[in-house]
């Protein structure tokens, strides 16, 4: 089984949806199997508690309320969302804060050489409200996105560069993660709340977020249905809730993590501890 494979038969032993047939073909007949992961069996948990495979270490980079080390820059409180940035020969890690905007809320970025050794350390977005997740982009921004009423879409620049912009067009709801395909050109997004949806943002030009249709999936009730696709009227989602506007929507109770991978777009749900995955090979 490759991993494409795996990831699909891994889905269905958590009670996984899918969305259109032909993901499930191989799937349904290769039941996910316990075993070790791609990098061998995972060892004894280490002195930070983390259980890793042979050959893997771990070291804390930063605390909250904390000077992250080699720079005057303190750490925000409630780490949450976040993602890795090519930057020459190093990198650069981004992480939202899960906090109000009066204890610090909004995202921050550590920045490392070659060597791993940290050599900055900024903020990217402030005074914002419970930003949990989000996603990378593939022009390399950083979406952090409010878990709140009426949540917002910032677009952010890992380096601290351009100042963050809010992107109104991807639509007010309680946001939690967002997961490019640049196969379609589309932007998925989840909604953390027990009756939420999954929304996918087509931007007017790829690349450029500051207009496009917010859409809205619409299915039946159960755990394998075929989904369609309907424009969300008001994306301001006032006064109306974004997830209340279109008839017929499926509903997930408490989407969180989004990610796209060789054409599947794969969420999860907390509130009935579910994977779905998204097929590319549904075109509609």
């Amino acid at each position: 089984m490759d991993r494409r494979n795996l990831l699909r038969a891994g889905v269905v032993g958590v009670g996984a949806a899918a969305f259109s047939g032909a993901l499930w073909k191989e799937a349904f007949a290769a039941p996910a199997q316990p075993g070790p992961g791609p990098y061998g069996a995972l060892q004894a948990a280490n002195s930070h508690g983390i259980q890793l495979p042979s050959g893997f270490t771990s070291r804390i980079i930063a605390r909250s309320t904390q000077t992250v080390s080699g720079t005057s820059y303190v750490w925000h409180r409630a780490p949450d969302g976040g993602a890795c940035f090519a930057d020459g020969t190093g990198w650069i890690y981004v992480s939202n804060a899960e906090t109000s905007s009066s204890s610090g809320g909004g995202a921050s970025a550590v920045k490392f050489n070659s060597s791993g050794t940290i050599t900055g350390a900024y903020r990217i977005l402030g005074s914002t409200n419970n930003n949990c997740a989000g996603g990378a982009t593939p022009w390399n921004t950083w979406l952090s996105c409010e878990e709140v009423s009426l949540g917002r879409v910032y677009e952010t620049d890992p380096w601290g560069v351009n100042a963050a912009v809010f992107r109104p067009a991807m639509g007010r709801f309680k946001h939690e993660a967002a997961a490019c395909d640049p196969d379609r050109q589309v932007i998925y997004m989840t909604e953390d709340t027990s009756d939420g949806c999954f929304y996918r943002f087509i931007p007017n030009t790829w690349g450029n977020l500051s207009s496009g249709t917010l859409q809205v999936a619409k299915g039946g009730s159960g755990t394998s249905v075929p989904i369609t696709w309907a424009n969300v009227p008001d994306p301001d989602g006032s006064p109306t809730a974004t997830r209340n506007q279109v008839s017929g929507v499926k509903r997930f109770n408490g989407g969180e993590g989004c990610w796209y991978q060789d054409g599947v777009c794969y969420f999860t749900t907390k509130g009935d501890n579910r994977v779905w995955a998204r097929s590319e090979e549904d075109t509609s």
